[in-house]
């Protein structure tokens, strides 16, 4: 039993020494190739050793079968074609298929007579359109503006990124989101940025075999932001209200040192005014007793005879305040 076992592997030893012998022998390249819809993609398989008949199959479909023979490249279908490489050996063959569509993807299989069939995986991508909603903008500076790129068409899901003036955007300031629509993807993305001047934004959308993404670009207009008027009136009026009441402190100050003061010049001018009046009063009645009218006599002198005095007339004596 231990015996056979032992036979037996080393049998299983020698046919893995012979396929790596062989496979050395024999190679596919690329094992793996991604390309777009519509372009032409190639693979290439080199033979070490003679050969006679090399067959291609695509899937389950066998595309070209080539014979070792001057011009024995024999194509089954007009998309596809082969021919021995640049070198001239026929050592290498070269298998393209013109204008890949959805339906060639899969497994591409080549096999020469006397040698395991080598196989390469063929993936086939997609490109659609990529648009950012709306036009160029004029924003308010600081203001925050929201922009929405659309993606159409598409297999498999793109990569959407964005770009600001040629700078790229942190993916934690945009979100992106995907729908399968059939055969295809929609994609979404919506990008939120502070204005703080001109710029250009760009949205960008990409598969693996687009050698450059698509773009599309708007443009931002930033104007100067208006001032802030309601802190500017409050300020105003902070410092108005201040200075009202200053003004009115000093306008109360200012009144009452007028009417103090105009008291105090009515007082001087009454004492002025009245000063010189109550002097001449006084010296008038001091001069009152020293004056005697001689015209005057005396009642008891009634009787005598005056000459030259009409009869009925009386003599009164006088007294006259100068």
């Amino acid at each position: 039993m231990i015996a056979s076992w032992k036979i037996w592997f080393g049998l299983m030893s020698i046919c893995l020494l012979q396929y790596r012998v062989v496979s050395q022998k024999f190679q596919l390249e690329p094992q793996n190739s991604t390309v777009l819809q519509g372009s032409d993609v190639q693979f290439k398989a080199t033979i070490q050793e003679d050969w006679k008949v090399t067959t291609w199959h695509i899937g389950a479909l066998q595309a070209l079968t080539v014979i070792n023979v001057p011009e024995s490249i024999l194509p089954a279908f007009d998309r596809f074609s082969g021919r021995f490489c640049s070198n001239g050996t026929k050592s290498c063959v070269e298998f393209t298929i013109h204008n890949v569509t959805r339906t060639d993807e899969g497994e591409v299989t080549c096999t020469v007579q006397g040698h395991p069939p080598q196989k390469a995986q063929l993936y086939v991508q997609e490109s659609g359109t990529v648009r950012i909603l709306g036009e160029n903008v004029t924003v308010l500076q600081d203001e925050q503006v929201e922009f929405e790129c659309v993606t159409a068409a598409w297999f498999p899901a793109p990569t959407i990124s964005w770009t600001q003036n040629n700078q790229t955007v942190d993916s934690s300031v945009y979100n992106n989101t995907s729908i399968n629509n059939g055969d295809f993807f929609n994609s979404t993305s919506i990008l939120k940025l502070k204005a703080a001047g001109n710029t250009r934004v760009d949205c960008l959308a990409t598969v693996s075999a687009l050698a450059t993404p698509k773009t599309s670009s708007v443009y931002v207009v930033v104007v100067p932001k208006p001032a802030d008027w309601t802190v500017l009136i409050a300020v105003v009026a902070s410092f108005g209200s201040c200075a009202l009441l200053v003004l009115l402190i000093l306008g109360i100050l200012f009144c009452y040192k007028h009417r103090k003061e105009k008291e105090q010049n009515y007082q001087d001018e009454m004492r002025r005014v009245r000063t010189p009046s109550q002097l001449s009063v006084v010296s008038a009645v001091e001069q009152i007793p020293g004056q005697v009218n001689n015209s005057y006599e005396p009642e008891y002198q009634n009787n005598t005879t005056n000459v030259g005095v009409e009869p009925g007339f009386v003599k009164h004596r006088h007294v006259t305040i100068v």
